[in-house]
């Protein structure tokens, strides 16, 4: 497989704690999220996503440069067909959760949503004592959801679910893509792909009435959601299990309910902070009782070049004196025999 053009995101230089970065990227996305909401007062949801998506998906282009056409020309046709299928999960995610943000609370819809991870996380722990943290993130999310009031808005939730459903695509594709493309490369092809996914319900508001003001806003968000958070997450993904991703990610809903305090604010009640509490609890115990054997992406890698031939001296990966600089660096075993990581089967 392709790797990243970037040598420092590798694991060996990069040395940055994957948790950390999922939490770094949290924080960012939410604060995103919540000055998105603030947009809706001047472009509906569908108008303020599709900006994002298309200024984070030009910014990346422009940084991607030769080695993204490179990487895509080298590309096999199930790497690009993923690529796709990443896009437009992560448009539909981010699509659906503006819609129901527009509609619920920030910490409301994010609970919703988090409900994808959470069947990621059931479906890959093999480990019956490692239940208890999922069965906390659970009650925690009822609590944050008080779906015993009886006055949220269906449409909201319906939406928060359909993006709960995008995310559980969205977590095994970005696994199979940051592999095969590295994180740079892959998260720029799946915003192109979701750009233009998004554009029929976006685009036609903005040429209509064009906003400078609201379009200079929304490329602010694009940065903080989802440009820094989904790189962060592409990264880590690489060097955590799916099951080590999808149960820290059970911090999302408390960290999305004090950003929707801080920016907009949505103030919790009593049992949304137990919940938060939960949650909390639940994403530290999960985290610390990852031990998988080795990260989801493996290290080993051997080098092809298309059309030339290596000359003699090759060995175990390693460039011979004929080998050129550009030469690919692949997965031996190909992207379409990778095995399904932590019991989950790869879509």
């Amino acid at each position: 497989m392709i790797r990243s053009f970037l040598p420092s995101f590798s694991p060996a230089r990069f040395r940055v704690p994957a948790p950390l970065m999922l939490l770094i990227g949290m924080f960012t996305l939410h604060t995103g999220s919540a000055l998105a909401v603030t947009a809706f007062e001047h472009a509906g949801p569908a108008t303020v996503t599709w900006l994002r998506l298309s200024w984070a998906a030009v910014l990346l282009l422009a940084i991607g440069g030769r080695p993204l056409w490179r990487a895509v020309r080298a590309a096999t046709r199930r790497e690009l067909g993923a690529v796709v299928i990443l896009g437009t999960a992560s448009a539909g995610m981010m699509m659906f959760y503006s819609e129901a943000t527009a509609r619920i609370e920030l910490g409301t819809a994010t609970s919703i949503e988090f409900l994808g991870t959470l069947v990621v996380a059931v479906a890959a722990m093999r480990r019956r004592r490692e239940l208890v943290w999922i069965v906390a993130a659970v009650v925690g999310v009822v609590c944050l959801t008080r779906p015993w009031h009886g006055d949220l808005d269906l449409a909201g939730v319906g939406f928060a679910l359909a993006g709960a459903v995008c995310v559980i695509g969205y977590i095994v594709l970005t696994q199979k893509v940051g592999a095969g493309f590295g994180a740079v490369h892959g998260l720029t092809l799946s915003m192109a792909v979701g750009a233009l996914v998004t554009a029929p319900l976006g685009a036609p508001a903005v040429i209509a009435e064009p906003n400078l003001e609201l379009i200079g806003f929304t490329l602010l968000i694009a940065l903080l959601f989802p440009m820094v958070p989904f790189l962060l997450e592409m990264i880590a993904l690489q060097r955590m299990s799916r099951t080590g991703y999808s149960t820290f990610s059970s911090l999302e809903p408390a960290v999305a309910l004090v950003m929707g305090m801080i920016v907009i604010g949505q103030a919790p009640v009593t049992v949304q902070l137990v919940g938060m509490g939960l949650v909390v609890i639940a994403g530290i115990g999960a985290a610390r009782g990852d031990r998988g054997s080795g990260p989801a992406v493996p290290e080993k890698k051997v080098v092809r070049e298309r059309h030339v031939r290596t000359g003699p001296g090759t060995k175990d990966g390693a460039p011979g004196p004929h080998t050129p600089a550009h030469a690919e660096v692949l997965d031996p075993e190909g992207f379409e025999d990778r095995a399904p990581v932590r019991g989950v089967t790869a879509a």
